[in-house]
């Protein structure tokens, strides 16, 4: 290279250099005086003027997605935030972690102003997570506990060349809110909600609270009729995959279930492998900590889609009146009584059963459980309201296998023939069968030992028998001595 050549392109790079910085002097005492001089609106004008064109010329297309829409969550968005959650790489710089005190894992999601680039179908799409530090309006956002918080206006910005935009409107933004479903699904921990009474004023003095829940049972593992079993895992199948037949024939999405026999045949342990093989969170509603319909209608209405609604013991849970017995009530009250607070009615409790109030949410399933179904008003337990009855009866010798191969790893043995003829003799439900095999993990021991509890359980049924027949037979002797005393007088 000639010395003349190289002063050549010195010289001309110096004249860019010295011309980048005349534009650049000349554009900061513009924007010095337009600031000074110039009307706000005026300024404003001319900004978008600028902007606009020369956004015209830019093969760019920008989708925002806010937070929440009004008071609802923007179901975009928060697919969005566990979609790419999962797909963040060493590319970005700032991660946000947290961590709920009831959640064993760590939540890592986009920090603000970080960008992500995803690829779909081969094409790229450019994801920022943006914050407007000073809304100018103010989100109330209602967690689980209740309380109410103020949320910065956040959104994702999604970033594409425009001649995709048909990719990402039919095929992308799907695949996005399916794989998140997925995801949640996968990853997602069952928890029991119960309901809380505060003891200090609030405006709501009841509220669901949740643990995680733990419980193993699984359809592998409860104890009950095979057949029985494979029914209600079909019916559930079925319900699952009916969401347009619901739609079509103009019912709520919702299934309900009752399971009824004597305590200890398994009722609690079928609901929890429901809810481990549905996915599904289980609200546990104790209706005598209900005070009135508004308070039932509120906490009804906050439970969450693909969850279970358990109303256990039914029966005696709490005294469900309708409308004409609480009128009846009233008027036999003397003057001057001061009324109670107004309980849970019977016409109240069926319309959040199957009323209007039923309507909102989908995938639900409602689970009555009762010891004793002959004590049950007709009217909670006919079709529509519960549609599948359940017996848990006492041990049957298929409830009797799964128990002995669950608690002690055997599916044959030289006992097993006299247990089965024993359980026809005498009722026994699994719990008291698990309870006895617990005692001893040798098989012929833990059996043995099973054995002997039929025989002592065999005998008190006998003198529980004959002690009963002995009371009535001196009930009717009473009673014919009285007759007798009567016709003498």
């Amino acid at each position: 290279m000639s010395p003349s050549s190289t002063d050549t392109k010195l010289t001309t790079a110096k004249t860019i250099i010295s011309t980048i910085g005349s534009v650049a002097a000349a554009a900061m005492v513009i924007r010095s005086v337009s600031r000074d001089y110039l009307p706000h609106e005026l300024r404003n004008h001319i900004h978008h003027t600028v902007h606009n064109f020369i956004k015209r010329f830019s093969t760019e297309l920008t989708l925002i997605f806010y937070e929440f829409e009004g008071f609802s969550d923007n179901q975009i968005y928060t697919a969005a935030n566990t979609y790419l959650s999962a797909r963040i790489t060493s590319d970005v710089r700032r991660l946000k972690v947290s961590k709920h005190d009831k959640e064993n894992q760590l939540n890592i999601a986009m920090e603000i102003k970080e960008e992500y680039v995803d690829v779909y179908s081969g094409v790229e799409f450019t994801w920022s997570l943006v914050s407007k530090r000073n809304p100018s309006v103010e989100y109330l956002v209602h967690d689980e506990h209740g309380r109410t918080t103020k949320s910065d206006k956040r959104s994702f910005k999604l970033t594409f060349h425009k001649s995709y935009k048909e990719l990402v409107f039919n095929s992308y933004i799907p695949y996005i809110i399916t794989t998140a479903n997925e995801m949640k699904l996968s990853d997602k921990t069952v928890k029991l909600h119960t309901v809380e009474r505060k003891t200090s004023y609030t405006r709501y003095p009841t509220q669901w609270t949740y643990v995680n829940l733990d419980h193993p049972a699984t359809f592998d593992t409860v104890a009950m009729d095979a057949g029985v079993k494979e029914t209600v895992m079909k019916d559930l199948d079925r319900f699952l995959s009916r969401r347009e037949y619901y739609r079509k024939v103009g019912k709520a999405w919702k299934r309900g279930y009752l399971l009824y026999g004597p305590p200890g045949t398994g009722k609690s342990s079928l609901i929890a492998a429901m809810a481990n093989y549905l996915s599904f969170d289980i609200y546990d509603l104790e209706l005598t900590n209900i005070h009135s319909n508004s308070e039932l209608r509120r906490l009804l209405v906050a439970t969450a889609n693909r969850s279970i609604l358990v109303v256990e013991d039914i029966d005696c849970s709490v005294e469900l009146h309708d409308r004409v017995q609480v009128e009846k009530t009233r008027r036999s009250q003397p003057r001057g009584y001061v009324e109670e607070q107004p309980k849970v009615t019977l016409s109240g409790f069926l319309n959040f059963i199957d009323g209007l109030w039923s309507s909102c949410g989908d995938e639900r399933i409602i689970i009555f459980t009762t010891n004793r179904k002959d004590k049950l008003d007709p009217a909670l337990i006919r079709p529509g309201r519960m549609d599948v009855h359940i017996h848990m009866s006492y041990c049957t010798p298929s409830a009797f296998r799964m128990l002995t191969s669950n608690y002690l790893g055997i599916t044959e043995h030289s006992l097993f023939e006299e247990i089965d003829g024993l359980m026809c003799q005498v009722d026994v439900t699994p719990a008291e069968v698990a309870e006895q095999l617990l005692k001893d993990e040798d098989p012929g021991v833990a059996l043995g030992g099973l054995i002997e509890f039929f025989e002592v359980k065999r005998k008190e049924i006998e003198e529980a028998k004959r002690l009963r027949e002995e009371e009535e037979l001196a009930a009717k002797e009473n009673e014919m001595k009285q007759q007798e005393d009567g016709i003498n007088n």
